[in-house]
């Protein structure tokens, strides 16, 4: 949020008929706050958070896919955390993942990355149905 301010000061001088000269002096204060509203901040706010959802699912497809060791407890913390959001996508289609010596394409993580975008999509749509724009 940025914050313009102006200050101003006018003096005015001018020639009277009884002292020889007459002194005018007008401030004024004018403060200006320009930044996001409430729609526009609800749409950031909704992007950072779908955002960080479609980054855990896609850590979750590229560690399955460099078969990374779910001992460790970053993996398994992240595999942990994605399969919350990739838990509603399971089962639409026959498969879930395609193995490979060893690496895991998770067909279902791949369906919950556009379904969430999807969701996004939508969500931010309905949003700018009640965001003003200036005049």
């Amino acid at each position: 949020m940025g914050i313009d301010q102006v200050d101003r000061t006018v003096v005015t001088q001018g020639p009277t008929v009884d002292a020889g000269q007459e002194t005018v002096r007008t401030e004024s204060h004018h403060t200006t706050r320009t930044g996001p509203e409430g729609p526009e901040m609800t749409r950031r706010i909704v992007v950072f958070v779908f955002g960080l959802i479609q980054i855990f699912i896609g850590a979750r497809l590229v560690l399955l896919l460099l078969d990374a060791r779910t001992t460790n407890g970053l993996v398994s913390g992240i595999l942990d955390l994605s399969q919350l959001f990739v838990a509603p996508f399971d089962g639409i289609l026959r498969t879930n993942s395609l193995h490979t010596a060893g690496s895991v394409l998770d067909v279902a993580a791949v369906l919950a990355l556009v379904g969430w975008t999807v969701v996004e999509l939508i969500v931010i749509w309905v949003l700018a149905i009640f965001r003003r724009e200036p005049a």
